[in-house]
């Protein structure tokens, strides 16, 4: 008798399971829910952007335009809070949910139906972040760090803000334990874990950083909530609180959290750059401690954003020292993609533009990081749009550059289908020339002193901020470009996909294991 593949599974679920948008409704198979993880992290990134660019039309002259202080405020807070919770770290969870079982030899993710759920209860909160603009008081105006003691005087928006994070955490848990628990039982005969992708061992351990760091965000939102509503005092310091407990609370969530949006980049990366350099990636096991390493530091930096705190000299020593220390195991990343590139047979297909673009731009976010984890520099850039430069360097340079690396390395895989190559470089180009338009003067009106989270500001900062608005303009509208792309590839429009793409397009005798054997960084490999 013949062996079921799990692919005959799926197809007979599909046929004898529920048909139409039940199917999708119910669904337990891992592709499809990393369909609608991708499909829903699409949308809230779209009305994010949207956010985003009400708030640099507003920042496009001196002066009260568009909307009011209020309201501009508001616009800040929920940006921040759709972007992060809504559109990058879902997007990396699509990616987990249809690659990871792929690449580790496993039928399906470790917990189906939970896997479902993790996934449908992300609706119903981005529902409830967004409807909080519509009740009296609109949305919170306490900035995505929501910091007391702003959120605790804030109106119902803020209660609508709070119980959509808790939903989105339990999601978070959810999927991260799904992840630990599939990498770890399901693997293959054969897969050690030094075996595997570095995509699976980033998300790995950012699945651990997860399930570390979700709870400390549910304590701090609801040490609020109970500030709010049930006559506690942790942030109120006239009952005998402190409202800097809620930035430590905060922050030690918060800076895991930027390592847990950046690691899974990591590792998309670090699929991409051996496939278009035709050379296995160097130095895979230290690719993995460095990963491994940058989750550990991450739990120990985070007062690097509480300088202006009042903190004791000591302390600040501490947290500026311990924060130069992670740029070293992120350093070794970066030396190794560039030594995978190294005398490889490079070309420079849509993915491996938007993974160098990463690298460079990333890069660039990460030399202001360590600008910024100096005490003395960092007192006077805190809270400037020189913060804002170099954590959007990070974030869109960063995590969403990887996002569409890797959406247009498995799209292919993912629809049968070739994307449209000419299309893809557009995308590229275009998101790049005007992503450092937007960003980069930024670091100029940071230094020049001009706050952020601001509706108006001085004349002095009138052309970089012009400058800044045109860019985000032109990023906002580049990103129509991916839906084009996107849809003609789920339609079939481009060529039909080899059964291993970036192999057959090339003609190369050349397939990338990662990780590497350990001789062939000086073999250029073989051109039939």
């Amino acid at each position: 008798m013949s062996a079921v593949t799990p692919d005959q599974l799926h197809d007979d679920h599909h046929h004898h399971g529920p048909t139409g948008l039940m199917r999708w409704i119910t669904t337990t198979n891992h592709k499809d829910i990393g369909t609608m993880y991708l499909i829903f992290s699409f949308i809230m990134f779209l009305s994010g952007g949207v956010m985003a660019l009400t708030i640099r039309a507003e920042l496009f002259k001196p002066g009260l335009q568009i909307v009011q202080p209020e309201f501009f405020n508001q616009l800040t807070t929920m940006h921040g809070l759709v972007m992060v919770f809504g559109a990058i770290m879902p997007a990396f969870v699509g990616f987990a949910n249809w690659m990871l079982p792929l690449m580790i030899g496993a039928s399906d993710m470790a917990f189906a139906r939970m896997n479902n759920w993790s996934f449908w209860l992300l609706p119903v909160a981005a529902i409830l972040l967004i409807s909080s603009f519509f009740v009296p008081g609109g949305a919170t105006a306490a900035g995505w760090t929501l910091y007391a003691p702003l959120s605790v005087q804030m109106g119902m928006g803020m209660d609508l803000t709070i119980f959509a994070v808790h939903i989105m955490g339990i999601s978070s848990i959810m999927g991260a334990i799904n992840i630990v628990v599939t990498v770890l039982n399901m693997r293959a005969p054969g897969m050690t874990m030094m075996k595997m992708p570095l995509f699976c061992w980033t998300w790995l351990i950012t699945a651990y950083l997860l399930i570390a760091v979700m709870p400390v965000l549910a304590g701090a939102v609801t040490m609020i909530l109970t500030d709010r509503h049930f006559g506690t005092s942790f942030f109120n310091a006239a009952g005998g609180g402190d409202p800097v407990l809620y930035q430590h609370v905060f922050w030690f969530f918060g800076h895991p959290e930027v390592y847990i949006m950046i690691l899974p980049a990591f590792g998309i990366v670090s699929e991409i750059i051996p496939t278009f350099a035709r050379k296995p990636l160097f130095g895979y096991a230290s690719m993995v401690y460095a990963t491994a390493s940058i989750a550990i530091l991450s739990f120990v930096v985070w007062a690097h954003h509480m300088f202006t705190t009042g903190m004791p000299a000591a302390t600040q020593l501490f947290f500026m020292y311990a924060t130069m220390l992670i740029a070293v195991p992120t350093g070794v990343k970066v030396f190794n993609w560039v030594a995978t590139m190294w005398r490889g047979s490079m070309t420079f297909e849509t993915p491996m533009l938007w993974a160098t673009g990463f690298i460079f731009v990333f890069t660039m976010g990460g030399f202001t990081g360590l600008i910024c984890a100096i005490a003395p520099i960092d007192i006077q850039v805190q809270d400037t749009y020189y913060v804002v430069a170099h954590f959007h360097y990070v974030l869109v340079a960063g995590s969403l550059f990887a996002l569409f690396a890797g959406a247009y390395y498995w799209l292919p895989k993912w629809t049968g289908y070739m994307y449209s190559e000419f299309i893809g470089k557009l995308h590229f180009w275009c998101s790049i020339i005007f992503f450092n338009i937007t960003f980069f003067p930024m670091h100029f009106l940071g230094l020049a002193g001009m706050p952020r989270r601001i509706p108006d500001y001085a004349l002095q900062f009138a052309d970089f901020n012009a400058l800044a608005s045109i860019g985000a303009f032109g990023f906002g509208l580049s990103q129509l470009i991916f839906i084009v792309a996107v849809v003609k590839c789920v339609r079939g429009d481009g060529k039909k996909a080899a059964a291993s793409p970036w192999e057959d397009a090339h003609g190369l005798e050349w397939t990338v294991p990662s990780p590497a054997p350990h001789h062939t960084f000086e073999t250029p490999p073989v051109v039939k």
